[in-house]
């Protein structure tokens, strides 16, 4: 009745008034009905991927600031103050362990100096059915960006790296559009979940042994307790309910899996992708062209309480055997890759290994120039004399402090003595040393701050970073300050940053007092002759001059604050 209504003119307005439509009463009220547009469109969102594709994309996302940053596997992110383009190698690493089973593609934005919009059309192109991405906890949100864009794109959504793994439903609940964390090492745990979502098995049978060996439940010594893992999630329910080191979404619900077993044996690992990488962008001060990393070893003995090593690896130490390493250093030498760091969490972990290795490098008469790191405790004067005669040019220490009683509180456990007689050995080897130091750890005053400032002068370094102490979760550090309540209130993850500011809040020593000894270290021990000609020294080459003015210029705005 009321329809009719509506429909009828009213016939009491003069004509001319009448034919304007907006005489007309408004209809009632109907049912709401909305349109679906995307059942036409399915090819331009998710639902239908052309043939061709990249099958899994690996990625090291760009920079919210445009600067470079440093991500990996086993370390802290922080902002590379030194222009460092960090390889990255752990993504060439997995890349080798899915091909050709599948199509794989790495980017490195950061390497290539890629901005959002870049990548956004890049992946675009790409539409990977899976991204894989590194994320840390000072890039957090910004690296949950590129989540959320591949996610719209139709992609499984997947993360690794030491700040998930520790912080796996922090991570899940505030960003939904990430469907899987790997926890803890994540390269078999990869492989396993796409091979059950494709089903599909690996055609390296190296693949199916480290399948094998590290998918079998758990059990550990709690005092008196012996504990064994189970799955809170019954097999049947799910296809990744029975996968070790996963953590996924079952519904509204984030369930974590049993934690995977170490790899035992690292001479399992294909060598990795490394031509997949931007070889030609990756930079490290001092070196003139390109150079990447081989990873030698995983795992460090030490219990230095604010090192992030240990969240992935805890205290397990493995080490790739000497021939296993050469025969990826030949493979990057036909790559035209000469310049190598030996990247491990502590590389001279073993003596036996580093004798053995350098030997060979020697017998093989390889024409490589290497760095690596080390501890001052863990050297002699014969063995770095060998590693000179091997190629070595660089070792970096952690120093971390002149204070004995704050070394022995974080659990460092060097004498100073120690570092003077290693880095005199290492320069008479013809190795240069960069020196890493940490302001800040607990029990810091600004009397020892004084003393570390000191004691990095007289020390024989070529280079010296000092960084703020950083309370990275999963480390006891973290949880010192968590006990203490040392974070600054209203703390976000994203300034959980060693390098340019602090969380920290000491009763004796606040933030701004921390950074402004951070600025006053790096501008004494830069503004001194040594390391102004050491700086002048990379002025020797086009890129040199242009990696050297930046930094300088950084580390100048830096001192100044």
């Amino acid at each position: 009745m009321a329809q009719r209504e509506a429909r009828v003119p009213n016939v009491d307005l003069a004509p001319d008034i009448r034919d304007n439509l907006g005489t007309r009463r408004i209809p009632p009220l109907r049912p709401s009905l909305f349109p679906d547009a995307g059942v036409s469109v399915q090819t331009l969102t998710s639902s239908r991927r052309p043939e061709g594709l990249v099958d899994v994309l690996l990625v090291n996302p760009p920079t919210e600031d445009g600067g470079i940053w440093i991500r990996s596997q086993h370390r802290v992110g922080r902002r590379s103050r030194e222009n460092m383009i960090w390889p990255q190698v752990e993504l060439a690493q997995m890349a080798a362990l899915l091909a050709p089973d599948y199509k794989v593609e790495i980017i490195d934005a950061n390497a290539e100096r890629m901005g959002w919009p870049e990548f956004k059309k890049l992946l675009e192109e790409k539409r990977p059915k899976y991204y894989l991405t590194q994320v840390t906890a000072p890039t957090l949100q910004n690296d949950m960006y590129g989540v959320f864009l591949a996610k719209s794109l139709g992609a499984r959504t997947m993360a690794f790296g030491t700040h998930v793994t520790p912080m796996t439903l922090e991570t899940m609940r505030p960003f939904p559009a990430l469907d899987f964390v790997l926890r803890g090492e994540p390269e078999i745990t990869l492989r396993e979940l796409l091979d059950r979502l494709e089903d599909k098995t690996p055609s390296d049978p190296r693949v199916r042994k480290m399948l094998a060996e590290t998918s079998h439940l758990q059990t550990r010594r709690m005092g008196k307790e012996v504990i064994s893992d189970r799955f809170p999630v019954p097999a049947e329910e799910s296809p990744f309910a029975s996968i070790l080191g996963l953590a996924w979404r079952r519904g509204d619900e984030i369930v974590i899996n049993p934690d995977r077993p170490f790899i035992p044996d690292l001479n399992d690992l294909p060598i990795p992708l490394h031509e997949l990488l931007p070889l030609d962008k990756q930079r490290m001060p001092m070196i003139k062209g390109p150079f990447t990393f081989i990873v030698t070893s995983r795992g460090c003995p030490a219990g230095c309480k604010y090192c992030i090593k240990h969240v992935t690896y805890q205290n397990t130490v493995r080490v790739r055997s000497a021939e296993n390493i050469v025969e990826e250093l030949e493979y990057l030498k036909r790559l035209g890759i000469h310049n190598i760091h030996m990247y491990a969490d502590l590389f001279t972990v073993n003596r036996d290994h580093v004798v053995e290795l350098c030997n060979l490098i020697i017998e093989r008469g390889l024409k490589i120039r290497w760095t690596c790191n080390s501890r001052v405790d863990y050297v002699d004067e014969e063995m770095l004399r060998l590693m000179g005669q091997a190629g070595c040019w660089m070792i970096s220490w952690g120093i971390e402090s002149a204070n004995e009683m704050i070394l022995k509180r974080a659990r460092k456990g060097y004498k100073k003595e120690q570092a003077f007689l290693a880095l005199r050995w290492a320069k008479a080897a013809g190795i240069k040393n960069w020196g890493y130091f940490i302001i800040g750890l607990p029990g810091e005053t600004e009397e020892s701050i004084r003393e570390t400032i000191d004691y990095a002068k007289e020390l024989p370094l070529d280079i010296a970073l000092f960084h703020i102490a950083a309370p990275y979760p999963g480390t006891p550090f973290f949880y010192e300050v968590v006990e203490n309540n040392w974070f600054r209130p209203g703390t976000k993850w994203e300034e959980v940053d060693m390098d340019q500011s602090t969380v920290l809040d000491y009763e004796n020593l606040t933030a701004e007092q921390l950074e402004y000894w951070q600025r006053r270290a790096t501008w004494e021990w830069s503004m001194r002759p040594g390391p102004i000609f050491t700086f002048l020294k990379g002025l020797n080459s086009w890129a040199g001059f242009k990696s050297a003015m930046s930094v300088g210029w950084q580390m100048l705005q830096f001192a100044r604050g």
